[in-house]
């Protein structure tokens, strides 16, 4: 099994979001490296709080879309 991990850069807040459709996460932060370490540490609670699969894989997939100035 493996969860798909969205990370998602929010402009207004200046923070990635981690964004999953299978679990409850909602997670922030900074930066990427540092969002990616607590979805790491935050999984096995949140699957076993759910009572959900543990995956074997986390895919991150990380997307950031800027306006570029005319």
């Amino acid at each position: 099994m493996e969860y798909v991990i969205q990370l998602q850069w929010d402009n207004e807040a200046g923070v990635w979001i981690a964004i999953n459709d299978y679990i409850p996460l909602t997670l922030e932060s900074e930066s990427l490296d540092e969002l990616m370490r607590r979805v790491r540490e935050a999984i096995p609670e949140i699957v076993e709080m759910n009572q959900l699969n543990m995956p074997k894989y986390l895919h991150f997939f990380a997307e950031n879309r800027e306006e570029i100035p005319a």
